[in-house]
């Protein structure tokens, strides 16, 4: 029987799910992107509105979603989003926040003790935080029965031998200490680098520049294949330019040659494009163009199976 609540697709043995926590306009454009010029936007106002900039407020819209991959028989999560209840003085949007996470992944027909794996692209707030939930007080693994697939290089970057984070944002320590230490307390972490294949399916690969640990997840089945690019992108403008960084990448010039690199792949090999925070379909196939890349096709969900 089709669940009308769930946005899923498949490809070849691997259905995908899409589960998004929350999605609204932002920030302006120039800040979201800030070396992306406002005519590239109003160039290509025709698609990129409603679902990826709202012009008449110049705000660019961001998604909050995860992915939950039914493969080899076994569940698996990708980023888990903001989390409630979290200290947050950085972030005045999300601090404290409160949503329905738990409630948008039951919706979608998963429950948390169903979850084998957790994959986390990178060590920012909004991937991390439903990796725990308040358990009387204490912050416990959301995913009792999960393995957490954590990236060496960020664990190492904002945990405390890092300095959580070099001590840069008081949110990275906190953001550690709610939603990543007590994944380690209770044995579930495991700490990988270079690539890790969770099955014959499935492949997590190191794509550093917007952290130190930022990773990809290839999909290969069936002859169909897929990218999950967490923060590689964040607006559809990085497509069309790579040289483009968000302004929450920490080394820009090594962002900028993993998103091309990646790119080229997909475009290469023809594997969708699948980033962390695209609204309308949220995921897209692209071809090189020039010095940049152009947006061949969106891609359609349905209601799953």
């Amino acid at each position: 029987m089709e669940n009308e609540n769930k946005q899923s697709m498949v490809f070849g043995d691997v259905e995908v799910i899409r589960v998004v926590e929350w999605q609204g306009p932002f920030v302006p454009p120039s800040a979201l992107v800030p070396t992306a010029e406002e005519r590239t936007w109003k160039e290509n106002e025709d698609w990129l509105a409603p679902d990826h900039w709202h012009p008449e407020e110049d705000l660019a819209v961001v998604v909050l979603q995860s992915w939950v991959l039914r493969s080899g028989g076994r569940t698996v999560l990708i980023d888990t989003g903001v989390g409630n209840g979290r200290e947050r003085p950085g972030s005045p949007r999300f601090h404290h926040w409160q949503g329905d996470f738990l409630g948008a992944l039951d919706r979608a027909g998963v429950r948390p003790e169903e979850v084998d794996v957790v994959v986390n692209t990178h060590i920012h707030g909004d991937h991390v935080g439903w990796n725990t939930r308040d358990g009387a007080g204490e912050w416990v693994p959301t995913f009792p029965n999960a393995r957490y697939l954590l990236p060496a290089a960020d664990d190492f970057h904002f945990g405390p031998r890092g300095g959580y984070g070099k001590g840069l944002r008081e949110d990275d320590r906190l953001i550690y200490e709610d939603s990543v230490a007590p994944v380690h307390r209770s044995g579930q972490a495991v700490l990988w680098e270079g690539s890790h294949r969770l099955d014959e399916h499935l492949t997590l690969e190191a794509a550093p520049g917007h952290t130190p640990g930022s990773s990809v997840l290839r999909l290969d089945s069936g002859g169909e294949r897929a990218v999950f690019v967490g923060d590689l992108l964040h607006s559809p403008v990085q497509i069309l330019d790579p040289s483009h960084n968000s302004c929450f990448c920490m080394d820009p010039a090594q962002a900028a040659a993993t998103r091309r690199r990646i790119l080229a792949r997909a475009a290469d090999e023809r594997e969708l494009v699948v980033p962390a925070h695209f609204g309308g379909p949220g995921a897209v196939e692209v071809r090189a163009e020039g010095e940049g890349f152009a947006l061949t096709r969106w891609a359609a969900y349905g209601p799953g199976r």
